[in-house]
């Protein structure tokens, strides 16, 4: 697996950096598919770095594009030490990021869509990114969520939206791991939206930028 890299943003206002924002892609994408939530995000997290790393393997039978795990054996032992090993490798990412911007604990959020939103949730809650002051999880789920009590590390909020016409991953999904997430004493918010499918939507993308400003606008 290569280091990871990718597009960066910010801040806005121009000055030293006060939050950080990772922005985690699905399957078949890179960094530059969310990148463009940058400046979107931007108007309530003026002082806030992005940076959407590329996943860190070639996307499996596919011409381009990156994934940060495989999707070939999708048995749950399988899927649950790919998700394992993505979220080993963008915690070092991160922690770097961390340290050159020189930000205090908490100050991260961690976003994902569809493979990136299983990879942010493994990576803030079971301990890759001890720093995650929040999780925004898109079209995703969270894999082994029947295990997650016995291993989780951390408690940041988390936001889950999901479309219930989604074609890729079924709105199942967020629905279990949100059933897990609360179990396990995690402050979470669940947004299903009504027709919307495998994609992002003006009022999912409204209800980060709330937990955003929320969690991240003031130092």
């Amino acid at each position: 697996m290569d280091v990871l890299d990718g597009p960066r943003f910010g801040p806005l206002n121009g000055a030293a950096p006060d939050a950080l924002v990772v922005l985690v892609h699905g399957f078949g994408a890179d960094g530059q598919d969310l990148i463009d939530l940058a400046p979107v995000w931007a108007e309530v997290l003026p002082g806030a770095a992005f940076v959407a790393p590329d996943g860190p393997e070639p996307c499996a039978g596919g011409p381009f594009g990156r994934q940060w795990f495989s999707l070939w054996d999708r048995s749950a032992a399988q899927l649950e030490a790919g998700v394992a090993r993505a979220a080993a490798v963008l915690g070092p990412f991160v922690a770097a990021e961390v340290a050159r911007l020189g930000l205090a604990p908490g100050r991260v959020a961690l976003m994902g869509f569809s493979q990136g939103a299983m990879t942010v949730l493994e990576a803030g809650l079971c301990g890759a990114v001890p720093e995650a002051g929040c999780i925004l999880a898109y079209s995703g789920g969270m894999i082994g969520a029947d295990s997650l009590a016995g291993r989780i590390a951390a408690k940041p909020a988390v936001l889950l939206v999901h479309g219930e016409a989604d074609e890729v991953v079924p709105v199942a999904a967020s629905r279990m791991a949100e059933v897990a997430l609360a179990d396990a004493g995690v402050p979470v918010r669940a947004l299903y939206r009504p027709g919307l499918g495998h994609g992002l939507d003006e009022v999912g993308l409204a209800a980060g930028a709330e937990v955003l400003r929320g969690l991240l606008g003031q130092k």
